[in-house]
């Protein structure tokens, strides 16, 4: 699912979530949204640029920070119902039919159906697509069992047994949980959860989640683990770490599906500079190196620099040497 997208999503329910729950704090905001409190922080950045047009200071959408809470104090209209143009009732449905492909995220027939109202009132399902009930005659997006149990489980409170494959260690485990909420972390579905086994709260990805059993049994996870934000701190970048920034081409971009990668700054050219962690140098430059053109180091200079002479000496290695003259 595309990030933009995610976040698209998570922005317009913004307002009306600050105003329905006045001075909440920003590690409540952020635990309830099930994004970091640094996400929160950028997200609530973006808003306060947003507005009516015109775009002065009067016009766009304003918060007031009180130590640690947030209040809105100008919605923009952002409470009231919208009138989608054309462009922003396809952002819509292109941030809802993303959100189809990820497992458990959403149910899958209530965003069929919402697709085909906004799609219907927006007038866009009409024309080449065959009428305003071109929408309702799709096939539904098939979901898993295991995926509409465990989203069930979290809806009723029930308590799951599931069947666990940690692509880390090649394992599939057995287990019960107490699951606590559905959360998107890196374009992946988790379900966070109290694991009886390790007796501590866990994150499951759906797509790893092989079968789920609903049990006959309340979920009853520790209220302090339910009072807590989501712990994604494994998914962030440790600052101790060194980060380099490469230039990615558009050829390259399916590595944001399989590597660790931020994204910098996206070109026009549809290449992207984006920033990556590592704990050693030499791995780093073997890592660059391993996909030739398409990545380059911009910065920092020892590690491009290293990367240049490991290819230097590359390819002197292939280089034809002259043959010997006078026999």
């Amino acid at each position: 699912m595309s990030s933009v997208s995610t976040r698209l999503v998570r922005l317009l329910n913004m307002v009306p979530y600050f105003q329905a729950n006045p001075r909440i704090t920003r590690a409540e905001a952020a635990a309830e949204l099930g994004v970091t409190e640094t996400q929160l922080t950028l997200d609530l950045d973006q808003l306060w640029m947003c507005g009516l047009p015109g775009y002065g200071p009067g016009d766009l959408i304003d918060f007031e920070f009180s130590g640690d809470t947030i209040d809105v104090t100008f919605s923009a209209g952002m409470d009231h119902p919208l009138r989608l143009t054309s462009p922003e009732a396809t952002g819509i449905l292109v941030a809802l039919r993303a959100l189809l492909e990820v497992p458990g995220i959403v149910d899958p027939e209530a965003a069929r159906s919402a697709i085909a109202k906004i799609e219907s009132a927006a007038g866009t399902a009409t024309g080449a697509r065959g009428g305003a009930d071109a929408a309702i005659d799709e096939p539904a997006p098939i979901e898993s069992g295991t995926a509409a149990a465990v989203r069930g489980a979290v809806r009723d409170g029930r308590a799951l047994s599931i069947d666990y494959y940690s692509a880390s260690h090649d394992t599939l485990s057995s287990r019960v949980v107490d699951p606590i909420r559905v959360v998107l972390v890196a374009d992946h579905a988790y379900l966070e959860a109290w694991c009886r086994s390790s007796e501590g709260v866990r994150l499951f990805r759906f797509d790893r989640i092989v079968d789920a059993r609903v049990l006959d049994e309340r979920s009853s996870p520790p209220e302090p683990a339910v009072q807590a934000r989501p712990d994604t701190s494994l998914f962030d970048a440790d600052p101790s770490l060194p980060a380099a920034t490469l230039l990615i081409d558009r050829s390259a971009a399916w590595m944001f599906d399989y590597y660790p990668l931020r994204v910098v700054r996206e070109l026009p050219d549809g290449a992207c500079e984006a920033a990556m962690t590592y704990a050693s140098e030499g791995w780093m430059a073997r890592f660059v190196l391993g996909f030739g053109s398409a990545v380059r180091v911009l910065e920092p200079q020892a590690l491009a620099d290293r990367v240049r002479e490991s290819a230097a000496a590359a390819l002197r290695a292939y280089e034809v040497l002259p043959a010997n003259e006078g026999g």
